[in-house]
């Protein structure tokens, strides 16, 4: 049996980057598998589809994929990929909250409509999928919500350089403090998960540095591989906490890193947050 047979895994941002990572990091362990994304058709400017990504995740661990075109930011796409995935596999075990939207301007440069949209995504879509995924997590064995998000600090130094992304970001690790205490009555994990160092993405292509910051990061393995081992525990007992992804390896006795690197022989760059 593998660890993660027969249970319901739903991640937002699941076409690419981290969110498509995890997923094929558990469907390898038998995972029914359900990945949210916007991308139905080719874009020349991004890599993949959600069906492209489904066809990658079935091939690695032969079990189900739903892929679910869908936007958080509307409340009925929400309800409708949550009804969707229940009805295909009939439960939700895992909630990956993973979807996540990037401006790091400072904030004479951020529009509106940019910073509406961090809101929108990181933090309402956050809230709101996790609200309609909670009366099927009660159900659950083991539930748990993970949303990628960095560990709080309010030190002005993680506010200045990008306030608008700043709030965002902290907004979903703020979800991930409420909901544990919330939640804890029904066994119900709530926790955060963040990169020690710059992971090798999209948005670290197409936003932060281009190559220069690719060949300084690791890949999103790195991320899946730790995301697994905090899924593994007890929900009843882990909760509440900031994961970093090299600590929750070291715990697990992983000391070689090298292999997550995309070129060994740079330094590595920290992540914006650390």
């Amino acid at each position: 049996m593998r660890n993660f047979e027969n249970k319901t895994v739903l991640i937002t941002g699941g076409t690419r980057g981290i969110g498509k990572a995890i997923a094929l990091r558990l469907a390898k362990e038998g995972a029914n598998i359900a990945i949210v994304g916007k991308t139905a058709e080719p874009n020349p400017k991004l890599e993949g589809t959600i069906y492209t990504a489904a066809e990658e995740i079935t091939a690695a661990g032969g079990g189900r994929v739903l892929p679910l075109q869908g936007d958080i930011r509307f409340d009925e796409n929400i309800q409708s990929i949550v009804a969707r995935t229940v009805e295909t596999f009939g439960g939700i075990d895992i909630l990956v909250n993973n979807a996540s939207a990037i401006n790091i301007a400072t904030t004479e440069h951020v529009e509106p409509k940019r910073y509406d949209l961090m809101q929108d995504i990181n933090v309402r879509g956050t809230y709101f999928m996790s609200q309609a995924c909670i009366p099927h997590l009660k159900q659950a064995h083991n539930p748990h919500i993970l949303n990628l998000s960095p560990p709080l600090n309010l030190d002005n130094r993680w506010f200045a350089p990008h306030l608008a992304y700043t709030l965002s970001k902290y907004g979903m690790s703020m979800i991930v403090l409420g909901l544990a205490e919330e939640l804890r009555q029904y066994r119900i994990a709530a926790n955060a998960l963040w990169p020690k160092t710059i992971i090798a993405t999209a948005a670290v292509k197409n936003v932060l540095g281009g190559d220069f910051l690719i060949q300084r990061s690791r890949t999103a393995d790195i991320v899946a591989d730790a995301a697994y081992y905090i899924l593994l525990k007890p929900s009843f007992e882990t909760t509440g906490n900031f994961f970093i992804d090299e600590d929750v390896l070291q715990q697990e006795g992983i000391t070689d890193f090298g292999k997550y690197a995309i070129n060994p022989d740079q330094k590595l760059m920290n992540d914006l947050f650390l």
